[in-house]
């Protein structure tokens, strides 16, 4: 039994089972089962994007950059074989190879802790190089993982995209909230005066397990609320400051869409595929995923320099081809800002969507470690030595 959304696995099996129809709240059912050759006559977003009904991306224009690039020369970490390579910038950059065959050392850790020393003073040690150009073009990086936005319950959506401090400060100019004298840390489940004091605001209670992962179960005193019974009081627009929590994305972006700062923070989240989401989940129940569009969308909602490289290895990890298809709307917003972006990927239709490819090869650990190819997927597709460029003019008759 296979959790899978490869186009060839799901083709493979024997037996599919669809859930959905989409995420959250929106799915929990079955929507088809039964055997890969009668998924034409399923109507689900599963089949429509294994029979080609639906695509993840369209033949395209590509961008041409903005002129300046980033120079890498005598990178040999590893298995990598003294190269010298160029990432231009302003572009969706991809990069692709075989497993092992040595893009994370060239971009994880050569390009990255480079850059990262370079503007935030890291003290991350690269992999062997000999120089550097360019770093003048840009002014940060970014890497974007699906690692969790927090490592425990009370991490959540709005703490982490920072409007929760909105959130409080508008509970607190409430006219209940200014006669009791209320400050906008009453409404903060991490601060005494406010939050419930059995389960200290985390809405459950932590069981200690010998050998065993922590158990939590719901509070018996705020049923999860997280706030005592005064906090709890003060309502604006109807809704205490726990409903608010409890609200999804979609909710929350047509409750507060009169307040602009709030409103573009959850919009974001919104247009990212998480309308789903509730503004106070636990960022423990968020998927990898999830959690990597929650970082995309805060970068997504702060105001741009149009300088930034955004960083991310396999994004696709754990997505759906519908969820494919948003991710690489979300990034190609990030370069339309002027932005750019470094994927480190296998999925196809990643590779498709990119400006700009470099194939690192041909094969893997000593057999790796090189430049196969680089330029459009097109021009890449019809290189004779990458192994991406078989599959990829295969895939998408190029």
């Amino acid at each position: 039994m296979v959790v899978e959304h490869d186009k060839d696995m799901i083709l493979a099996a024997d037996h599919v089972i669809d859930m959905g129809p989409k995420a959250g709240v929106h799915g929990g059912s079955i929507v088809w089962q039964g055997a890969p050759k009668d998924l034409p006559g399923a109507q689900t977003m599963t089949a429509d994007y294994l029979t080609g009904k639906r695509k993840v991306v369209e033949k395209r224009t590509y961008r041409a950059g903005n002129g300046w690039a980033i120079k890498l020369t005598g990178c040999r970490g590893h298995n990598l074989k003294n190269i010298e390579v160029t990432f231009p910038l302003g572009m969706l950059l991809g990069i692709s190879g075989v497993s092992g065959s040595g893009k994370s050392s060239l971009v994880n850790e050569t390009l990255y802790p480079i850059l990262n020393n370079h503007f935030f003073n890291g003290v991350m040690t690269p992999l062997p190089y000999d120089s550097i150009e360019g770093l003048a073009y840009l002014d940060k990086v970014i890497e974007v993982d699906q690692s969790p936005i927090g490592r425990t319950p009370r991490s959540n959506p709005v703490t982490y995209t920072g409007v929760f401090d909105d959130i409080r400060q508008l509970f607190s100019k409430t006219t209940e909230a200014q006669i009791r004298g209320y400050q906008p840390g009453r409404f903060s489940f991490n601060v005494k005066s406010g939050r419930c004091e059995t389960c200290e605001g985390g809405g459950y209670r932590a069981i200690e397990m010998n050998f065993l992962p922590d158990v939590y179960v719901l509070c018996e005193s705020c049923q999860g609320k997280r706030f005592n019974r005064e906090t709890l009081d003060i309502r604006f627009k109807g809704k205490s400051i726990a409903d608010v929590l409890e609200m999804t994305i979609d909710q929350g972006v047509q409750f507060f869409e009169p307040i602009p700062k709030i409103y573009r923070v959850l919009k974001t989240l919104q247009e990212v595929g998480l309308g789903y989401i509730q503004l106070g989940q636990s960022s423990t129940t968020l998927s990898g995923g999830e959690a990597q569009r929650v970082k995309l969308a805060t970068e997504l909602s702060k105001k741009a320099t149009g300088k930034t490289m955004y960083i991310l290895d396999e994004p696709t990890t754990g997505l759906h081809f519908e969820d494919i298809s948003v991710l690489l709307g979300v990034l190609q917003k990030l370069v339309d800002k002027g932005n750019t972006v470094v994927v480190i990927e296998h999925n196809l239709d990643v590779l498709m969507a990119c400006d700009h490819l470099i194939d690192v090869g041909p094969e893997a650990g000593r057999f790796g470690g090189t430049i196969t190819a680089q330029g459009t997927p097109e021009e890449v597709a019809n290189h004779p030595n990458s192994h991406t460029g078989i599959y990829l003019k295969k895939e998408f008759n190029l």
